[in-house]
C-alpha cells in the first residue's frame, strides 16, 4: 500500500491529506496562528476547585478555563511540583532529574483539594483541545513525544508498543531503553522504533532529556502565568513524525519554506527518507492537481455513496454521531436479502472506518446496520469492523452487534470533529435567486481582459476558470480565446480549474500573481 502526504499551504493554515493508494483517508487542518496543541506543555495557574467534580479550573490562557481532573494529576505530582519550585529558588540552576530523590505517590483515591490550592502554579500538559464550549482537558502526568519514543518524566517504568507482534524485538527494545535511560525518567517505546540500533535511540532520547530540563532554565520567581513552557511541534510535522514510515511514497508542499522546513525535519530523524519531500510548483492548485478536491467533495456530506447503489446516511448531535447503513438499488442484484444485506454491510465497514478517520468523529458513534438473521454473520461483520479499524491510531473501542443490527463504537475526542459544508452557494446568483444574462458572461471576462491589457500593461496572461467554460472558450480551430489573443495582441493561457465555481475566473501573471483591478 503506498501512501501520500499532500499539504496545501495558504496564508491562514495549512492543510494536510493522506492518500492511501490514492484514497483520501485523512484531512488535517492547522490554523497557522494556533494558539493550543495537543502536547503543549504550560505554566497554569489553578483558578479554583471543585470538590463535588474532584477537578480544578486551571487558567492556561485560553478563554475558558481549562479542565484537570484528580485521576490526570499523574502519581508523582509532588516531585514534579518540587522541581519546579527548585528551579524557582534557585533561578533555574538545578540539577539533572536523574539526580533527585523522587517524592512518595500521591494517594490514588486522594482529594484534589488535598494537592491543589487557587492561586498555586502547577505544571500541566494540553491531552484535549478546547471543543464547542469547552476549555482545554489537561494532564500533570507529562509526556514528551519523538518519534521512536515518548519520555515520561519522574517515572521509571519502560514499555514498548502492543502492536510490535514479535516478542524477541519486544524484549531487545525493553533491554536496550532500560540500559540507555537515564535514572527517573520513563520511557514508551514506539511502533516505529522496531529494528531500530542503540545509536538512534539513544540519540533521542538525550534530545527528549535535554528538552525538557532546558525548560527549567529559564524559570524565576517573577515569571508570569500561564505561560507555554514547551511547545508541541506544528501539527503538520507533529503529523509526519506519528505517520512517516517505510511505505511513504512522497509529500507534496505548495509552500518552499514549508517545504525546506519538513525536509529538514525528515532529514534529522531519517535522512533515507529526506529526497521524498518535493516543492509542487504546479499550474493547477495542489489539491486539484492530486484528485484530494474532488474526494473532498464526495465525502464530507450527509449522504456518502458505496458501491452498487448503496450509501450512508452521517447525522451528528452533541452526545453522538449517529450513521445509517441503506442498501438503496442494491437489493435487486441479490439472490436473497441476507446475502445482499451482509454484502452492503461489509462494504459499509470499510467505508465507515474510512470516514471517522478522515472527519475524525470522536465520543459515541452508533452504527444502525441493515438487519441480519444470522449470528455467524454478525460476527462476520463485527470481525470485519475490527480488522478495517486496526489502522486507526486513534483509540478506540467496537461493541459486538446487537440483534437489531446496531454496532457501537467509542473512539477518542482529542479535537473538533472535522467539518467541511460541500453544500455550494450558487454561483450565478449568489443566493438571492436572481439570474443574471448568462449569454454576457464572456463579454464580462473579454471586458476584464481589455481592462488588464490597458491599465496594467502586460501581455502575458493566464485566465483560470471551471472547466466548463474552459471548454468553451477552447472550443473550435478559431475558438474565442484565439480571437481574444488577436484582438488585443495578448499571450493568453485558458486554464482549467475543477475547484472553481461555474462562473467564477480570475486573470493571473505570469508569476502567478492574480491581477485584481478592484
Amino acid at each position: 500500500m503506498s501512501k501520500d502526504l499532500i499539504i496545501d499551504v495558504n496564508e491562514n493554515e495549512a492543510t494536510i491529506a493522506l492518500l492511501e493508494d490514492k484514497q483520501l483517508i485523512e484531512l488535517n487542518k492547522e490554523k497557522r496562528t494556533i494558539q493550543f496543541s495537543v502536547g503543549d506543555i504550560y505554566l497554569g495557574k489553578v483558578k479554583k476547585t471543585m470538590p463535588g467534580l474532584n477537578a480544578a479550573f486551571i487558567n492556561v490562557g485560553f478563554e475558558r478555563d481549562a479542565f484537570l481532573h484528580y485521576l490526570d494529576l499523574g502519581a508523582q505530582l509532588r516531585s514534579l511540583q518540587r522541581y519546579y519550585l527548585s528551579a524557582v529558588q534557585k533561578r533555574g540552576r538545578i540539577p539533572p532529574v536523574h539526580k533527585i530523590k523522587l517524592e512518595p505517590d500521591i494517594d490514588k483515591d486522594g482529594k484534589i483539594q488535598d494537592v491543589l490550592a487557587v492561586g498555586q502554579t502547577v505544571i500541566v500538559q494540553v491531552t484535549k483541545e478546547p471543543i464547542s464550549t469547552k476549555g482545554p482537558r489537561l494532564s500533570s502526568e507529562i509526556s514528551i513525544a519523538g518519534r521512536n519514543l515518548v519520555l515520561i518524566p519522574f517515572s521509571d517504568k519502560v514499555s514498548v508498543s502492543s502492536k510490535i507482534e514479535s516478542q524477541d524485538e519486544r524484549n531487545r527494545l525493553k533491554t536496550l531503553v532500560q540500559s540507555i535511560k537515564p535514572k527517573n525518567y520513563g520511557v514508551i517505546v514506539r511502533t516505529v522504533a522496531e529494528g531500530k540500533k542503540v545509536a538512534a535511540l539513544d540519540a533521542e532520547l538525550r534530545e527528549l532529556v535535554r528538552r525538557w530540563e532546558s525548560a527549567f532554565l529559564s524559570i524565576r520567581k517573577d515569571i508570569k502565568t500561564p505561560k507555554l513552557m514547551i511547545g508541541e511541534l506544528n501539527r503538520a510535522t507533529t503529523f509526519i513524525r506519528d505517520m512517516l514510515n517505510v511505505t511513504f511514497n512522497s509529500i507534496q508542499i505548495n509552500d518552499e519554506v514549508f517545504a525546506g522546513e519538513i525536509k529538514k525535519y525528515i532529514k534529522e530523524i531519517a535522512p533515507e527518507k529526506e529526497k521524498i519531500v518535493k516543492f509542487y510548483q504546479g499550474a493547477l492548485p495542489i489539491f486539484d492537481h492530486f484528485g484530494v478536491t474532488r474526494q473532498i467533495k464526495a465525502l464530507f456530506g450527509r449522504t456518502i455513496s458505496i458501491k452498487h447503489g448503496a450509501y450512508l446516511i452521517i447525522e451528528h448531535t452533541e452526545a453522538l454521531h449517529v450513521i445509517d447503513v441503506n442498501s438503496g438499488n442494491r437489493s435487486r442484484s441479490a439472490s436473497d436479502q441476507e446475502t445482499n444485506a451482509l454484502q452492503v454491510n461489509l462494504e459499509a465497514a470499510t467505508e465507515i472506518a474510512r470516514q471517522l478517520r478522515l472527519r475524525d468523529m470522536g465520543g459515541i458513534i452508533v452504527v444502525d446496520f441493515i438487519d441480519m438473521q444470522s449470528a455467524e454473520n454478525r460476527q462476520l461483520l463485527f470481525e470485519k469492523m475490527k480488522e478495517v479499524m486496526s489502522g486507526d491510531r486513534t483509540k478506540h473501542n467496537i461493541l459486538p452487534l446487537s440483534k437489531y443490527g446496531l454496532l457501537q463504537i467509542t473512539r477518542q475526542r482529542v479535537r473538533p470533529e472535522m467539518s467541511i459544508v460541500t453544500d455550494e452557494k450558487c454561483p450565478v446568483c449568489f443566493g438571492k435567486g436572481e439570474v443574471g444574462p448568462t449569454v454576457l458572461f464572456t463579454d464580462e471576462i473579454e471586458k476584464r481582459l481589455e481592462e488588464i491589457v490597458e491599465k496594467v500593461k502586460t501581455r502575458n496572461l493566464v485566465l483560470k476558470v471551471h472547466p466548463f467554460i474552459a471548454a468553451y472558450l477552447k472550443q473550435g480551430l478559431i475558438s474565442v480565446a484565439v480571437r481574444w489573443r488577436g484582438r488585443y495582441r495578448a499571450r493568453l493561457k485558458v486554464l482549467a480549474i475543477p475547484s472553481y465555481h461555474m462562473l467564477e475566473y480570475h486573470f493571473f501573471d505570469n508569476y502567478e500573481n492574480e491581477i485584481d483591478l478592484g
